[in-house]
């Protein structure tokens, strides 16, 4: 029987693997273990909403699967294919040998040529997976259909070969950037959480977790120097890796005091700031004025 872990033993444990949660976010982990329910992470693009599928995997020691979304995304490319080739090898082999190819189509319809995809693969392994299906909404709303009766019964039926059911359940977390309304039938089978920005506080601790040798003072301005960015009228906010992105290529050129060096901390926005219009917008006075009220 699997351990449940509560939200305090959660927080504690993605800490140690680099990912430092608010409060709902542990609690959601938490219960979703407990009550054996997907879990739907809403928010915007960067805020790292992928990495908790990644830091769940690790702190359980499981395989991260991951389905990216998109749109035209069909079951046959989320589920499994057959490998055409090594069939059609096979039969003409076969057949040079004097058999018959029409005795050969159960043959080649066995596993030894079938490819397991994202979903198949993951109700296939004997340790539970993690299984991320990022960007739920970029897929259409036939694919969520097909989606809904995989998570209810986890099992698949493969004309073939038959019904193949999970040998575990996988811990699964669904992302979407809200590109599109996910239907009501998807929602109330999830546990969801928004995942918002960080406060500057959390920002700290994460790039206190990420960047290894860090000072207290330089991750705290830098927190503080995003939050201020952030809230500039910009076309692309900038996420969470882009903030460790920043950080690193700050202690890579030995900035230890951002306001000891406005020139460069102006220079490197590019790490943050990624398209020309930002770029046009943040100017030399604009990150000299935010830096201003970095304390």
């Amino acid at each position: 029987m699997t351990m449940i872990m509560t939200r305090d033993e959660i927080a504690k444990r993605l800490s140690e693997v680099g990912y430092v949660p608010d409060r709902e976010l542990a609690m959601a982990l938490s219960l979703m273990d407990m009550l054996g329910r997907p879990l739907l992470l809403e928010g915007e693009a960067g805020v790292g909403k992928t990495e908790v599928a990644k830091a769940l995997a690790a702190i359980h020691g499981s395989r991260l699967i991951r389905l990216q979304c998109y749109e035209g995304l069909d079951q046959s490319t989320a589920l499994y294919e057959w490998n055409y080739q090594r069939q059609l090898l096979a039969i003409r082999a076969k057949e040079s040998l004097g058999g018959g190819a029409g005795v050969e189509e159960d043959a080649v319809f066995s596993e030894k040529y079938l490819l397991e995809r994202p979903l198949l693969s993951a109700i296939r392994q004997k340790q539970a997976p993690v299984l991320l299906i990022d960007e739920v909404d970029r897929a259409d709303e036939e694919f969520e259909a097909f989606l809904l009766e995989l998570l209810s019964d986890f099992q698949v039926t493969i004309p073939e070969l038959g019904t193949i059911r999970a040998v575990s359940i996988p811990r699964v977390v669904l992302t979407s950037n809200g590109t599109r309304e996910l239907s009501d039938a998807l929602r109330r089978r999830c546990l969801y959480h928004y995942v918002d920005f960080p406060d500057v506080d959390r920002e700290a601790r994460i790039i206190l977790a990420r960047v290894p040798g860090i000072s207290t003072e330089l991750a705290l301005q830098i927190a503080r120097m995003v939050e201020k960015i952030r809230k500039e009228e910009l076309r692309k906010v900038p996420g969470v890796a882009e903030t460790l992105d920043w950080t690193a290529s700050l202690v890579g050129l030995g900035v230890k005091n951002l306001r000891d060096d406005p020139e460069t901390v102006h220079d490197t926005l590019m790490c943050l700031l990624k398209t020309a219009e930002d770029r046009a917008r943040v100017t030399k006075e604009v990150s000299t004025r935010l830096l201003g009220k970095v304390a």
